[in-house]
């Protein structure tokens, strides 16, 4: 068996963790270590991981604990994992401080709605929502829900929103089996068809903190945003084979679109070589570990755990939590 849902949160964690040393170097850093290729073999005992994967088993423990794959039950079942994470002791990875905001206010008992940052579209919003598409089941519609709520909690703008729906989108159709050559066309057609969806059954009012005019002109502003991602990944893949670094072509990653789509493009540019693909997301001038972990639960997905390299799992800070939430969605 392919074991994918496992094959994408083990991915994910080790695309962080190769990602983790590299985050604040300049690429020519990089390459001066590890080459243009990036690391590629995973360092420490074990080796460690950062907020992006503690957030990724937040939202993932999460959702086993809300028993229901509803609004009502997930929301208070993120904020109750989400505040645990934020006061944990291992809450020393240079942690984001949108979440740590958000947070903060979520453990005052304000509403999530109040305690959301409106005007933040980093890449804490879709760096953790790999467990939503990993759930089996779910409906497109529930899909995009909880991949919104799951960002909304802490990120409120539209275009970290849109773009947690697509990277658990992208993670869902390669799991189900889509080709990569398809992805990007699959992605485009999902943005235009959801441009104006504003999902008020998942979101309640939380666009009425902006200055949008109405929910379908402040849901539409992050399909667009998200949408111009994509065609800067299509344009950046017909231009044929690029060495450099990939933040160059789409993106420094630190906002929640740029990552999915620098991610997409490390995946896209070698997807049968997923050691390549994490290496690659790692070897970026931005925010290489959000990069190297999407662009790892990506590829593993498509691939599963068996396209890793068997030590690997063995290895990995928070193997048996990573080994828990997949094997139960595989």
């Amino acid at each position: 068996m392919k074991n994918t849902a496992s094959g994408a949160l083990f991915g994910l964690a080790y695309g962080d963790a190769l990602g983790k040393p590299t985050e604040f170097q300049t690429y020519a850093e990089i390459v001066a270590e590890y080459g243009p290729q990036g690391p590629r073999e995973l360092t420490g005992e074990p080796a460690l991981v950062t907020d992006d994967t503690q957030m990724t088993l937040a939202v993932g423990e999460g959702i086993l604990a809300a028993g229901a794959f509803t609004p009502e039950a997930l929301a208070p079942a993120w904020r109750d994992a989400f505040v645990a994470w934020a006061s944990s002791p291992d809450n020393n990875r240079a942690p984001g401080m949108t979440c740590l905001r958000a947070c903060g206010m979520l453990a005052e008992g304000r509403g999530w709605v109040e305690a959301s940052q409106i005007g933040s579209n980093g890449c804490g919003a879709n760096m953790r929502v790999a467990p939503v598409a990993l759930v089996p089941g779910l409906s497109d519609d529930e899909l995009a829900g909880g991949a919104q709520l799951q960002a909304g909690l802490t990120h409120g703008h539209p275009t970290g929103l849109a773009a947690s729906e697509l990277t658990a989108y992208a993670i869902k159709l390669l799991r189900d089996g889509l080709a990569p050559n398809d992805l990007i066309a699959a992605l485009r057609a999902r943005s235009a068809q959801q441009r104006t969806v504003y999902r008020g059954d998942w979101l309640g009012d939380l666009w009425k903190r902006s200055r949008e005019r109405s929910a379908e002109e402040f849901i539409a502003l992050g399909w667009d945003e998200s949408a111009a991602a994509l065609e800067r990944v299509a344009e950046g893949l017909a231009a044929g084979p690029f060495e450099g670094d990939p933040c160059l072509v789409t993106g420094a990653g630190w906002v929640a679109e740029e990552a999915l789509a620098t991610a997409l493009y490390c995946y896209l540019i070698s997807p049968g070589d997923p050691v390549a693909v994490v290496a690659r997301g790692a070897a970026s001038s931005g925010d290489s570990d959000s990069i190297a972990c999407l662009a790892g639960s990506f590829a593993g997905a498509a691939l599963g755990m068996p396209a890793w390299p068997d030590s690997w799992s063995q290895r990995i800070e928070y193997r048996d939590r990573l080994t828990r939430l997949g094997s139960t969605w595989d």
